[in-house]
């Protein structure tokens, strides 16, 4: 059964991040925090199919303030898929050199900040501007990816590096480089793609130990109830202080 295949190919990427990726999790997420906790910003960008875990993560039940979304609507895939911002426009976007470093101007950054990227091949020009132009602002670059499976790929920047390469801490996704992990019968082309299970994966276990370690440090979250529970008074009230704080934040970006 093929559905059966693909979520043994989830679970076994799932359990590579556990097995090999604990300790670079941690890392991200104490460098998270400490922006968090300065009352600055984890910026998070991603293209495409990227943009999935950026969205997942905020604003999000069980979310909370201190992750700022960069996504830029032509570099998804999630308006339409011909014609205006189709996917052809989309990928030839995603390798404009230049492109990101317009994106980054619409922002406003600090040192005290950190840049979350996404990339599940770290090779198109869009991501690594991104990347360029944190670092020149003196900020940190954490990239989650399939990075392992990304050496030896040639970049399509003329700087001449992958977005792995340019990262002060990568994450590696453990998604195949292919990312379609099923065969099909009378087909070339595998179906049942993994690296979007294995970026969420990633994104909550590594928001969860951000907030472990803010906890920890006394550092109050404020995080987005669930606001269908019966008998939950108080959720209204916790919504509107979350998206207070989130404002009263967003408005130095």
């Amino acid at each position: 059964m093929l559905a059966k295949q693909w979520l043994d190919n989830v679970r076994n990427v799932m359990d590579n991040i556990e097995h090999t990726q604990i300790e670079n999790i941690k890392s991200a997420a104490s460098i998270m925090a400490d922006s968090i906790e300065k009352g600055r910003w984890v910026h998070t960008f991603g293209c495409g199919h990227a943009t999935l875990p950026i969205e997942e993560m905020y604003p999000r039940i069980g979310g909370f303030v201190g992750f700022h979304p960069m996504v830029e609507l032509p570099l998804t895939f999630f308006t339409n898929i011909v014609g205006q911002m189709g996917v052809d426009q989309f990928i030839f976007l995603e390798r404009v050199e230049g492109y990101g470093k317009e994106i980054m101007k619409g922002y406003n950054f600090d040192r005290e900040d950190t840049m979350w990227l996404f990339s599940h091949t770290g090779v198109n020009a869009v991501n690594i501007d991104i990347a360029l132009d944190a670092k020149e602002k003196g900020i940190k670059v954490i990239v989650y990816g399939s990075a392992a499976e990304a050496r030896g790929k040639t970049t399509k920047h003329t700087c001449g590096k992958t977005l792995f390469e340019l990262a002060d801490l990568v994450v590696d996704s453990c998604a195949p480089s292919e990312d379609a992990s099923v065969p099909l019968k009378n087909h070339i082309d595998k179906i049942g793609p993994v690296s979007t299970m294995a970026f969420i994966t990633t994104v909550w276990m590594t928001v969860t130990t951000v907030a472990e370690i803010l906890a920890d440090r006394g550092v109050k979250l404020y995080i987005h109830p669930s606001h269908n529970i019966p008998g939950d008074s108080t959720s209204k009230q916790r919504l509107a202080d979350a998206l207070k704080e989130y404002k009263k934040r967003v408005a130095t970006v």
